[in-house]
């Protein structure tokens, strides 16, 4: 079903304006530890909307969007229906320092401490048999205009798929998929980059890499000097206190390994375990959202 979804829009993309885009969401950090940023944002659909579209209006990812709307058709959404915008959101746990990566949301934070703030952007991560790996490191080179040299691996699909043989290195320009801007992590093959098609931003569509919309990629460029921290997770149940007696929790379904398995039960830690408590209300809601999650806090 997804499939046929992806090949559609990459059609409707062929029609959509690149510059038709969004500002980066900016969050100011809670001040009471309770790491409930955001606002719930509520959309009304007027005849013409589709997904991929609105995903570019509000910068949000599309299968964010999908997530939070279940049951509602991306490509041709009924007009009138009021669709969840999943710009509330609960920050990752740990340190919140430079560029932090959650892989299960494919969201990228980038934490500003002088000015007490957080920026938030949708990010293309890598398919199925080119995962991106968790890691902790940091910016160390930046390029604009960057040359492309695909790996081996990405030469030999390509080949498969096309009958001829890739270029060894594609010049900067139109047809380069990193796009404009591009910034390595650590002495790695992987990099956060722009692209050159907004199609697979929000989605598990990269061979490894971090992908961002051009003009996001650009902002983050500027703000992300050689040493910038830069860390990766995989966190699919985030956690907050917003309250004593009020607690909210989100949670993304799990991604898929390199083999396209999905695990049949999301694992619940302890840290869980012990937010959630020994209320059997409470432990029968959590079973039903890690069922059917929306990618949304959710109270409990």
């Amino acid at each position: 079903m997804l499939n046929k979804v992806f090949s559609t829009i990459i059609s409707i993309c062929i029609f959509f304006s690149l510059s038709n885009s969004a500002n980066a969401i900016e969050y100011k950090l809670p001040q009471d530890n309770s790491r409930l940023v955001g606002e719930v944002t509520k959309y009304t659909v007027v005849k013409g909307d589709y997904f991929q579209q609105l995903a570019q209006k509000f910068n949000v990812g599309f299968l964010a969007l999908m997530e939070a709307n279940p049951g509602v058709d991306p490509l041709r959404p009924e007009p009138g229906t009021e669709l969840i915008i999943p710009t509330q959101l609960i920050l990752p746990y740990g340190k919140h320092n430079g560029i932090v990566i959650n892989l299960s949301e494919l969201r990228l934070y980038y934490f500003n401490n002088k000015k007490k703030t957080v920026n938030v952007f949708p990010v293309g991560i890598g398919k199925i048999g080119h995962s991106t790996p968790t890691l902790i490191s940091e910016i160390t080179e930046k390029r604009t205009n960057p040359n492309w040299f695909p790996t081996e691996d990405t030469r030999k699909d390509y080949f498969e798929k096309h009958g001829v043989q890739m270029a060894k290195m594609i010049k900067a320009g139109p047809d380069n998929p990193l796009g404009d801007y591009a910034m390595r992590i650590g002495t790695s093959a992987y990099l956060i980059h722009g692209t050159n098609q907004r199609f697979g931003i929000g989605m598990r569509a990269s061979s490894g890499c971090i992908r961002m919309n051009p003009e996001d990629i650009e902002w983050l460029f500027k703000q992300s000097a050689p040493g910038t921290k830069v860390k990766i997770i995989n966190a699919p149940i985030k956690m907050a206190y917003i309250a004593p007696d009020k607690r909210l929790i989100e949670i993304h379904s799990p991604l898929s390994d390199n083999q396209g398995n999905v695990p049949s039960l999301l694992p619940v830690s302890k840290g869980v375990e012990k937010f959630i408590g020994s209320e059997q209300d409470d432990i029968e809601l959590l079973k039903e959202i890690i069922a059917n999650p929306k990618g949304i806090p959710v109270e409990l």
